[in-house]
C-alpha cells in the first residue's frame, strides 16, 4: 500500500471551529467571561442554523441550488467541526461551547469504559445518564444565568433524547416538525425575547445524503428546501437578529469499491474486543495488551487510505482538542480516519451503517468543512 501523503485537514478548536461559534454567539449577547474568538458584534437577539450535513465543499458545489446561502458565502469562510465530524460529537461541541475532549461526547459509537459495551450517542441506549455522561455546563444554561433567554427549535421527537439532554439541557424547547413550523416559531420566541439566542434545527438534508447520496439530484432538491429555509429565516425574524448558518459535518460519497469490510478482514478483527465509531472514524477497542499488534495491522491493512494512531498519539495531535482524563477511556486505542473517498464498514455487526451511501466523521475537507453563515436582519 502507498504511503500517506495527503494531510489532514485538523480541527482548529478555539479559532476557527463549532465550539469558537457557540462561545462567541454567547459573548455578542453579552453573557460574561465567555471568549469571542470570531468576533462577532455585539447583538441583543441571535438565531444559529444547524443544518444537518451542510458540509462547506458541497455548498460550494451547488451554488445554483441554494443562491440565497450561496450569497452570503462569497464574503464568508468555513469553520472546522471537530473529531469525530458526527452529529452526537459535533452538536455536544455546539451544545457546550467546548471541544469533544471536554464535553466527552466522542462519537457516534463509543466504550462504556469498564463495561464492555458501547454507547450508540443517537440512540443513547443501556440507560445511561446523560448528565452523568456529559456533566458540564451547556451554552443554554450559561445563557440563562446571564439573564438571556435561550430556545431550542427542533423536531418534538429530539425533545427528552439523551443527545439532548447531555449536550443542550437548558433551552426551552419549541417543537417543530416542519420547515414553516421551525421558521415561525424562531421568530416568535425572539421576536417576543430580548436578550435571546435560538438554536434552529434541520436534518433531513443529512438523511437524504445518506439514505440516497449527497451527489444526487434528491440531495440538491432538498439543498433548495434548506435555501428557503434561510431565506424565510431572515425574513421573519426580528430586525437586528444575527443570524448565523452553520453544520455539524460534511458528506462525501463511498462507492462499493471503497470500502474495507472489516467483518471480512481477519486482520482488522485479530485483538480487537469492540468496533466502535462510523465507517469514516473508527474507535478501534483492543483486548489487553493487543494494542501495538492492532495498530500494527490497521497501519498495514489500510496504508494510505487512512490516518491511523494510538490513542495517546491521536490526543497528543489534537484529534480531539484537550481531553479531560475522565474521558481518555472513552477514545478507542487505536483511532481509524479515512484520507479519501473510502470507508471502514462493518457488514455483519453494523449491517445498517454500512449500506449508507453518503458518509461522514473523518479529517479530510469534505468532512470538516462547514460554513459558517452570517447576516443581521433589517
Amino acid at each position: 500500500m502507498t504511503t500517506q501523503t495527503v494531510e489532514p485537514t485538523m480541527p482548529r478548536y478555539a479559532e476557527a471551529a463549532l465550539d469558537a461559534l457557540s462561545t462567541s454567539i454567547l459573548a455578542s449577547l453579552g453573557v460574561p467571561g465567555e471568549p469571542n474568538p470570531l468576533g462577532l458584534e455585539p447583538v441583543e437577539r441571535a438565531c444559529l442554523l444547524v443544518v444537518d450535513g451542510l458540509g462547506w465543499d458541497l455548498l460550494r458545489a451547488h451554488q445554483a441550488a441554494a443562491p440565497f446561502l450561496s450569497e452570503l458565502a462569497m464574503t464568508a469562510s468555513p469553520l472546522t467541526a471537530g473529531f469525530p465530524a458526527t452529529t452526537a460529537t459535533s452538536l455536544g461541541t455546539l451544545g457546550t461551547g467546548r471541544p469533544p475532549g471536554q464535553h466527552g461526547l466522542l462519537g457516534y459509537q463509543v466504550a462504556v469504559p469498564g463495561t464492555g459495551t458501547l454507547l450508540n450517542a443517537l440512540r443513547w441506549e443501556h440507560g445511561m445518564d446523560p448528565v452523568e455522561w456529559q456533566p458540564g455546563s451547556t451554552i443554554f444554561e450559561r445563557a440563562r444565568a446571564a439573564g438571556v433567554r435561550a430556545f431550542r427549535v427542533a423536531p418534538g421527537h429530539l425533545r427528552n433524547s439523551g443527545l439532548s439532554v447531555a449536550s443542550m439541557r437548558g433551552a426551552e424547547y419549541e417543537s417543530a416538525d416542519t420547515l414553516g413550523a421551525l421558521v415561525s416559531r424562531a421568530a416568535a420566541v425572539l421576536g417576543a425575547n430580548a436578550p435571546a439566542m435560538a438554536m434552529v434545527y434541520y436534518g433531513e438534508l443529512d438523511a437524504t445524503g445518506h439514505m440516497l447520496g449527497c451527489g444526487t439530484d434528491a440531495w440538491e432538491y432538498q439543498l433548495a428546501h434548506v435555501d428557503k429555509l434561510a431565506e424565510q429565516l431572515a425574513s421573519a425574524l426580528p430586525q437586528g437578529t444575527a443570524l448565523h448558518v452553520t453544520a455539524d459535518h460534511g458528506m462525501t460519497d463511498i462507492p462499493a469499491a471503497d470500502r474495507i469490510d472489516a467483518d471480512a478482514l481477519p486482520q482488522l478483527r485479530d485483538g480487537v474486543a469492540m468496533l466502535g465509531g462510523e465507517p469514516r472514524a473508527r474507535h478501534v477497542y483492543c483486548e489487553p495488551g493487543a494494542a501495538g499488534d492492532v495498530l500494527a495491522a490497521w497501519r498495514e491493512v489500510l496504508g494510505g487510505r487512512a490516518w491511523v494512531a494510538s490513542r495517546e498519539q491521536a490526543i497528543a495531535d489534537g484529534w480531539f482538542g484537550p481531553v479531560d482524563p475522565r474521558f481518555t477511556e472513552r477514545i478507542g486505542d487505536v483511532v481509524a480516519a479515512p484520507a479519501g473517498p473510502w470507508a471502514i464498514v462493518a457488514t455483519v455487526t453494523e449491517p445498517r451503517e454500512s449500506a449508507l451511501i453518503g458518509m461522514h466523521g473523518s479529517l479530510t475537507s469534505a468532512d470538516q468543512l462547514v460554513p459558517l453563515l452570517t447576516l443581521t436582519t433589517g
